[in-house]
C-alpha cells in the first residue's frame, strides 16, 4: 500500500499533544487537535455574560494549550507561520471529523480505562486503513487494543514521542500482536523521513526502552551519591558534559521531567518487573518522598532539586537543595583532583577512562555509575530489545546522550566493562560473556562505509537495519584520510566526493581550516567530482578564532591580522568560485565565519535545527569573512524595477546590525542566510550528509560550471548611507544603542553601501571585500572592540559598552 499521511489528528493537547502538533505542522502535514469541553466558565467568560454552549467557551481548553505551546521558549514551532496548518476542536462537536484523518495519535491521560473508552469512540468514526497510535509512556500496547475491531487493532500501535518533540530526537514504535507489519515499518520509515526521528523499534515491555535504562540511571544514581557522600552539584558535574551527556546532567534533568513522573516511571518498573535483578535501584530513596510530600516537583511547581531566588536589581541566584538537609543552599564548586585532568582532554574517550581510573571519591562514583549501567543494559537483552543498537539509539535520541552504554563501553574497552563489574560483584549477561571468543571483543564495527552491530542471537557483526540511506563520518575514520591537518580531516566519502571534517575545540575557524579548505578545494578539483563540508560535532562551528584575533589587535600586530583576515576571505572565495560544486552542511550553531562559509557555498544542505547568523556585532566588529559583502550583493540580486532599494537594503542591514540568529533552518531562509529554491533541509540529523553528498554528486552531473568572478553588485553609495546614518543616530538619541554601537552600525552601513559614493553604481566584489576588511581592522584597532572581545573571551558575556 502507498500509504500518504495528508491529514493528522492529536488528541488530547497537553504539554506533548499540543506540541506533537506542532511538529507536524513544522514538516507541512496540516493537523486537528482536540481535547475535551470545559466543564464550567472561567472568570473571564463569566464576568463576560458566556455560557458553555458558546464556541469560545467550548474550545478554550484546546486553544488556551495551542497558545501556550506557541509562546513557549523554545518555540516547538519551525516557523510561526506553521501554526496556520493546526486547526482546533473539541471532543464533542469535532469529533467527527476524525473521518478525513490519515493519523490519530492519541496523548490524553497515562490511564488504561479512559484510553480504551476513547479507542471506542474513534473505531466508530476513523476512515477504514487510517493509523491510530497512543504517545503511552508504558501502558501495554496489547490491553489498549482488546475489544476494538480487526481493522483498528492491524493499524494499532504505540508512537513514544519525547518531549519536546521537536527538539528530541527518538520516537519509539511499539507494536502489539494485532499489528500488521507494514504499519510498523511505514511508522518507522515515516518518522525518520518526514519527521527527522530516530525511530527505534520496541518490544512491549514496561516504560519500554529509553525510559527503563535512563530511570534505571537516575535512580541508581540516587543511591550511589550517598554512599559516596555526594552533593547534587557534584553528581551534576560528572554526569554532564564531561562525560558526553546534556548540560542538564542529572538533576537538572530531573526536575525539568518532573520528580511525579520519574516516580511514577520507577513505581512501574518496581510493579511490573518482577524479574529484573536490579530491581532494588528503583526503590524511591526518602528525600525524593519527602520532596514529591512537598510538591518539591521541579520546574513545573517552581522547585525542585533546584530553586531560582529572585534577588532585587541582581541576577536570579540558582540553589542547589541539600539531600540531608532538605535545604536550599548556594552551589558549591566542585574540586575532585581527576578534573585537573579532564579539563585538558578534548576526547570522549580519553576523558571517560581517566575518570574511570581516578583514585579519588569522583573515579571510585565514576566506576561504580559504569559498572552498574554496563550490567543492566547486557541483561536486558532480549528482554526490551534483541540487540544492542537499539539501547544505544534510544539513550542517544531520548536522553542526548553523545554515546549509549554499549558505546561507552566500547570507548572504554570491552576487558575494561568486565573489570569494572567484577569489582563492583556485578555478574555480566551470558551473552556478554560469550563475546570472549572474539579475537578483538567490541559491540560495533565498521565495514564499507557501514556502522555494523555485534547481534547476539548470530554471535557475528550485521549491518543496523534501517540505516542503509545513513552516511556517518565514523564509518570511514579507520581508512587512510585524502589529507589531514591539525585542525581538519578530509575523507574520501565515496562516488567522487570528499567531505571536510572540523575537529579544532567548538570547530572554530583558525588557520589550520583555512588551509584545508584551500588544500581540499585544490584536491577535489584535481581528482574528485565536488567537496562537502560537514562534521558529526554537537555544533557546527562557532565562527573564527576570536582569541587569535583579540591577541593580534592586542599586541598591534596590524599586518599579521590584515594578512590573516584577507586569507579568510580569499579562503571562502575559493568556496564560491572552485571549478568543482562546494555543499556546506552545517548544523546546530553555525556563527559568524562558518555562517559566512555557508553564504558562499554552491549550495547548503542544512539540518532543520539551525542556529545560523552574522553575530560579529557582539565583540564589536562586523562580519569580515565575506558576510558583509555577501549581505550587499544578495541585497543588490533582490533589487527589481520599482523596487523600494531602501527598505531591501535596510533588511539586510538589520539581520547584521541586530546580530540574528536563526531558530530553525527555516527561519534561515527568512532571515537570508539561506536561499530558496536553491539550499535545502534535512530532518534527520543522521541523514545531512548522505544528503549533501546526493546534492554535490547532482551538481557535478548537471554539468557544473565554475562561476565567474562578479562585478555588477549594485550598491546605493550616499543614498544608503543617509539612511543608515540617519537610522544609528536616531537610535543613539533614544538611547537604544551606545557610541560604540553606532560607530559599528556606521561602518557596516559604509560597506554595505559601497562606501561614500555619489550615486548608485556598479561594483566589484574585490571592492567590497577591500572595504570590508579595512572596516574590521579600523573596528578591532578599538579599545571597546577588544574590551567586547575579552568579555566573550574570559566570561562569555556579550559586553554593551
Amino acid at each position: 500500500m502507498n500509504r500518504k499521511i495528508l491529514q493528522a489528528a492529536v488528541i488530547g493537547s497537553g504539554v506533548m499533544g499540543s506540541r506533537i502538533a506542532c511538529h507536524f505542522a513544522n514538516v507541512g502535514i496540516p493537523v486537528l487537535l482536540l481535547d475535551v469541553v470545559p466543564s464550567s466558565l472561567n472568570e473571564t467568560e463569566d464576568r463576560a455574560g458566556l455560557t458553555l454552549d458558546h464556541p469560545k467557551v467550548r474550545n478554550r481548553i484546546i486553544n488556551d494549550a495551542l497558545q501556550a505551546a506557541i509562546k513557549s521558549s523554545p518555540s516547538p514551532l519551525y516557523d510561526a507561520k506553521a501554526v496556520g496548518l493546526i486547526q482546533t476542536g473539541n471532543l464533542t462537536d469535532d469529533f467527527h471529523r476524525l473521518t478525513s484523518a490519515d493519523w490519530i495519535v492519541e496523548v490524553i491521560v497515562e490511564r488504561l480505562d479512559i484510553k480504551r473508552q476513547l479507542f471506542e469512540r474513534i473505531d466508530t468514526v476513523r476512515k477504514p486503513g487510517s493509523l491510530v497510535t497512543s504517545n503511552t509512556s508504558g501502558i501495554p500496547l496489547h490491553l489498549m487494543a482488546e475489544g476494538r475491531s480487526a481493522d483498528f487493532a492491524a493499524h494499532f500501535c504505540g508512537t513514544h514521542f519525547f518531549n519536546p518533540p521537536r527538539y528530541l530526537r527518538l520516537l519509539e514504535i511499539i507494536p502489539q500482536p494485532a499489528v500488521k507489519p507494514e504499519v510498523v515499518d511505514f511508522l518507522m520509515d515515516f518518522g525518520d523521513r518526514m519527521l527527522g526521528k530516530t525511530t527505534v523499534l520496541c518490544k512491549d515491555t514496561p516504560a519500554f526502552i529509553a525510559n527503563r535504562i535512563g530511570v534505571f540511571g537516575i535512580m541508581a544514581l540516587f543511591h550511589s551519591m550517598e554512599r559516596h557522600n555526594l552533593s547534587i552539584d557534584d553528581v551534576d558535574k560528572l554526569t554532564g558534559p564531561l562525560i558526553g551527556r546534556p548540560k542538564s546532567a542529572t538533576f537538572r534533568t530531573c526536575d525539568v521531567v518532573g520528580l511525579d513522573t520519574l516516580v511514577h516511571v520507577a513505581k512501574g518498573v518496581a510493579a511490573n518487573c518482577p524479574g529484573d535483578e536490579s530491581a532494588a535501584a528503583f526503590a524511591i530513596p526518602g528525600f525524593i518522598e519527602q520532596m514529591v510530600k512537598n510538591n518539591w516537583l521541579g520546574s513545573k511547581t517552581g522547585q525542585g532539586f533546584y530553586k531560582k531566588e529572585k534577588i532585587p536589581g541582581k541576577k536570579d541566584q540558582i540553589l542547589s537543595l541539600n539531600l540531608k538537609s532538605l535545604e536550599y543552599g548556594a552551589a558549591v564548586k566542585q574540586r575532585f583532583p581527576v578534573l585537573e585532568t579532564t579539563k585538558n582532554l578534548d576526547k570522549l574517550s580519553d576523558r571517560l577512562k581517566a575518570l574511570v581510573s581516578a583514585k579519588d571519591e569522583a573515579g571510585a562514583f565514576m566506576r561504580e555509575m559504569f559498572a552498574g549501567l554496563f550490567h543492566y543494559v547486557g541483561h536486558r537483552i532480549p528482554e526490551i530489545a534483541e540487540d544492542a543498537y537499539k539501547i544505544d539509539e534510544a539513550m542517544k535520541a531520548g536522553f542526548g546522550w553523545e554515546l549509549g552504554p554499549f558505546e561507552y563501553w566500547d570507548a572504554l574497552g570491552y576487558e575494561t566493562g568486565l573489570a569494572l563489574m567484577q569489582e563492583a560483584k556485578l555478574e555480566p549477561a551470558a551473552w556478554i560473556l560469550a563475546m570472549k571468543s572474539q579475537s578483538s571483543p567490541r559491540f560495533y564495527s565498521h565495514q564499507d562505509g557501514r556502522k555494523q552491530h555485534y547481534a547476539p542471537s548470530t554471535g557475528s557483526f550485521e549491518p543496523i537495519p534501517g540505516t542503509e540511506h545513513f552516511l556517518l563520518l565514523d564509518s570511514f575514520r579507520g581508512k587512510t584520510p585524502v589529507w589531514k591537518n591539525a585542525g581538519c580531516t578530509l575523507h574520501d566519502i565515496g562516488d567522487g566526493i570528499l567531505n571536510l571534517e572540523f575537529h579544532t575545540k567548538m570547530n572554530t575557524i583558525g588557520g589550520e581550516i583555512i588551509s584545508g579548505l584551500n588544500k581540499s578545494i585544490q584536491i577535489a578539483e584535481e581528482s574528485f567530482k565536488g567537496l562537502v563540508i560537514s562534521n558529526e560535532a554537537p555544533n557546527f562551528t562557532a565562527g573564527a578564532n576570536l582569541g587569535m584575533i583579540f591577541m593580534m589587535a592586542a599586541e598591534g600586530e596590524w599586518d599579521e591580522l590584515n594578512m590573516a583576515i584577507r586569507a579568510f576571505q580569499q579562503a571562502m572565495m575559493r568556496v564560491r568560485y572552485s571549478a568543482v560544486p562546494v555543499v556546506v552542511a552545517p548544523h546546530n550553531m553555525t556563527l559568524g565565519g562558518g555562517c559566512e562559509m555557508s553564504l558562499h557555498a554552491d549550495r547548503v544542505q542544512a539540518h532543520a535545527e539551525l542556529y545560523m547568523g552574522l553575530v560579529e556585532f557582539g565583540v564589536g566588529v562586523i562580519p569580515g569573512g565575506g558576510g558583509t559583502k555577501e549581505f550587499a550583493l544578495r541585497a543588490s540580486d533582490a533589487y527589481f524595477e520599482g523596487d523600494l532599494e531602501l527598505a531591501t537594503l535596510r533588511n539586510r542591514f538589520l539581520t547584521i546590525g541586530q546580530a540574528k540568529v536563526s531558530t530553525s533552518a527555516q527561519e534561515a531562509f527568512h532571515l537570508g542566510y539561506l536561499r530558496p529554491g536553491t539550499d535545502g533541509i534535512t530532518l534527520n540529523r543522521n541523514r545531512l550528509l548522505a544528503d549533501a553528498k546526493q546534492a554535490c554528486q547532482n551538481l557535478s552531473e548537471k554539468g557544473y560550471k565554475q562561476p565567474v568572478k562578479r562585478k555588477n553588485v549594485k550598491v546605493l553609495g550616499r543614498s544608503g548611507l543617509g539612511m543608515i546614518y540617519a537610522g544609528a543616530n536616531s537610535m543613539f538619541s533614544g538611547n537604544y544603542i551606545s557610541e560604540h554601537d553606532r560607530k559599528i552600525s556606521e561602518k557596516l552601513g559604509y560597506v554595505m553601501c559601497g562606501g561614500d559614493l555619489s550615486m548608485p553604481q556598479l561594483v566589484t566584489e574585490d571592492y567590497l571585500l577591500d572595504l570590508e576588511r579595512e572596516a574590521f581592522l579600523s573596528l578591532c584597532g578599538e579599545r571597546k572592540t577588544q574590551e567586547r572581545m575579552q568579555s566573550i573571551l574570559t566570561g562569555g558575556k556579550v559586553l554593551r559598552n
